[in-house]
């Protein structure tokens, strides 16, 4: 069977992809194990392949670019940034060679250690499943394939059957670059596919992005297998009595509206000082009317569709229930076929989904508050918990703010939509669990492994390996 991959703004058939079976997954899944028995594949090799596709995704950056703006929802322009991010994904993780040290063992300090020395090492976990979603599809692929690599592990990679094309064209330049047949594997959706991947024995590791429904469907049919997983926010951003409405105004609308909203680290709830609330609206409301929605590889436009129609009629469908509650729309709230204008909203009742769930799309609500405790209440009154922004020009109330945010990252004077590739992601509650980011993934895909060498009480052994004399080893007589 095949999928067909169409353009989200159009629905212009761009490719067809063969889709894979349950039969196909247990296949490819063993083919891996057997290469992981048999052929080494040293750190140095590893290495090596990395570095040149990181060289092959630069050279090929403008191809992987049109693929990226043709299957998503971003428009060429993001495309391109979300290409340089995944040549700096790559060339991390190639660097994370380094993580894959160990260290000895402190057995001095323990009266059960007797008469032993010890060390352990990093080592592979064995095979990861790479699930990836749509809205980042090829930095999101490289950072579950590139640190599960470098690891030593093989992966088994299910993109979105939203943009598998991404993903593909990843897996073939990886191929290209060295790395072995035996060590990667892709597979397309289709009945059946997602379980077989999951509860396989064999695989040891399954790195998901998605969202938390979904994860806990993964959770409860994998059993006993670790999980990194990263389910998406409702991120919230603070602006102080002391901002610049201006630079906060300007961040909050390039934060909101980036891939229609659809980022896990949008902006969605922003919460503003009385004092700031008016000119931070005018603000936010002007800029967001200046954004032009349109054709992705019109390099005039800044939003493009989201990834369907069915989407679009969602997001339609919460905000025009978040104003049947009495909330009022600023700007925006039209949808045309896939595509929906930027939305500022305001007096939105908390119980309404725009405010309690993830959006993902174009909508942000902007709240007043008039006490900084009352702010950081609301803010943590989700169930989500990935990244939160604040604006002050006060460092220590910048600190005590961030302190009690409970969530995996706090921007100071900037929004949640901050993603630096190398810092470890992630974050509490319903926002996953684990952290990405190159060497923190290569230590969550990677296990210390010990080896303890028992000398003896004579320290012969140390003698026949070559190391100290025994009258070093052997205890000195008491005088």
């Amino acid at each position: 069977m095949t999928l067909d991959v169409r353009d989200p703004e159009d629905g212009f058939l761009l490719s067809r992809v063969c889709t894979s079976t349950a039969q196909d997954v247990r296949r490819a899944i063993a083919y891996i194990h057997r290469h992981l028995q048999v052929d080494p594949w040293p750190l140095r090799l590893r290495r090596q392949a990395l570095e040149k596709a990181t060289r092959l995704l630069d050279e090929q950056s403008a191809r992987f670019a049109t693929i990226i703006a043709a299957e998503s929802s971003k428009t060429i322009t993001e495309a391109e940034r979300e290409v340089v991010r995944c040549i700096e994904t790559l060339r991390l993780s190639a660097a994370a060679s380094s993580e894959l040290s160990g260290s000895t063992l402190d057995f001095d300090d323990s009266t059960a250690a007797g008469n032993k020395i010890g060390w352990y090492s990093r080592k592979p976990v064995g095979i990861v499943a790479a699930i990836t979603p749509f809205n980042d599809p090829l930095n999101l692929v490289a950072h579950k394939l590139g640190p599960a690599l470098i690891a030593g592990n093989g992966v088994v990679l299910k993109p979105s059957e939203r943009t598998p094309l991404s993903g593909l064209a990843l897996v073939q330049l990886l191929l290209e670059a060295g790395v072995p047949s035996g060590r990667i594997a892709a597979i397309v959706g289709g009945p059946g596919v997602a379980e077989a991947l999951v509860t396989d024995d064999q695989i040891d590791l399954i790195s998901f992005t998605g969202g938390p429904r979904t994860a806990e469907r993964i959770a409860a049919a994998a059993g006993a297998k670790k999980i990194l997983s990263e389910l998406g926010g409702n991120n919230a951003t603070i602006v102080c009595a002391d901002a610049d409405p201006v630079y906060a105004s300007r961040a909050i609308v390039a934060g909101a509206f980036g891939v229609a909203g659809q980022n896990c680290l949008s902006v969605q709830r922003v919460y503003v000082h009385t004092s700031l609330f008016q000119r931070v609206l005018a603000e936010v409301t002007r800029g967001t009317q200046a954004l032009r929605t349109g054709p992705k590889f019109d390099r005039r436009t800044d939003v493009g569709p989201l990834i369907s129609e069915a989407e679009a009629r969602r997001v339609e469908e919460w905000v025009d229930e978040a104003t049947a509650a009495g909330a009022s729309v600023h700007v925006g709230g039209q949808r045309r076929n896939a595509f929906y204008e930027p939305t500022v909203l305001t007096d939105v009742p908390t119980e309404c989904r725009v405010i309690r769930d993830e959006v993902f799309g174009p909508v942000v609500t902007i709240l007043p508050f008039v006490e900084v405790s009352d702010a950081v209440h609301a803010a943590n009154n989700s169930e989500f918990g990935l990244q939160a922004g604040i604006f002050t020009q006060s460092i220590e109330l910048a600190l005590t703010i961030a302190d009690k945010l409970h969530v995996g990252a706090v921007v100071i004077n900037e929004t949640s939509d901050v993603r630096i590739d190398s810092m470890p992601f992630g974050g509490c509650k319903k926002s996953g669990v684990g952290r990405e980011g190159v060497r923190y993934a290569v230590h969550a895909m990677t296990e210390p492994k010990n080896t303890i060498v028992n000398l003896g009480e004579s320290g012969a052994l140390w003698q026949l390996l070559g190391g100290l004399p025994e009258s070093a080893v052997k205890p000195s007589p008491v005088s």
